[in-house]
């Protein structure tokens, strides 16, 4: 099982739909989420725009090419859902959120290990950031 994570809590998957490698995704169909890796080359999301939902994976907690997809895809116009999936740790859901993500989905041994207050500590994203302390 996963836990989806927001800045409500946790949650269950409410996603119906399929997911298919990003390798094997069509352009322009909008019938299923698409996975990508994190090292997917940044010159092919251009053909991503119109999925439904996006989840990029998180393979390690280290690994943060997933961020930088995920601000890039948001550039690029990308209105639908987008997941980060994987080893995100509580202490990165607020860059996550900042990178354009709308929810984090980690397995059961990392809430367990993580649980939900620690991620709702950092639901207040929006205000909380080196950013908006240097703003004033």
């Amino acid at each position: 099982m996963s836990v989806i994570v927001t800045d409500n809590g946790f949650s269950t998957d409410d996603w119906t739909g399929s997911f298919i490698a990003h390798s094997e995704a069509a352009a322009n169909d909008c019938d299923y989420g698409i996975d990508l890796p994190s090292d997917t080359a940044p010159e092919t999301l251009g053909s991503l725009t119109n999925a439904p939902m996006i989840r990029i994976d998180f393979p390690s907690s280290a690994d943060g090419r997933g961020f930088t997809l995920a601000a890039m895809l948001r550039r690029a116009g990308y209105q639908g859902r987008l997941r980060a999936k994987g080893h995100v740790l509580a202490d990165q859901y607020a860059m996550a959120r900042r990178s354009g993500f709308d929810e984090v989905e980690i397995d059961d041994a990392l809430a367990a290990r993580q649980p939900e207050d620690q991620w709702l500590f950092r639901a207040d994203w929006q205000n909380h950031n080196y950013q908006a302390r240097l703003r004033g």
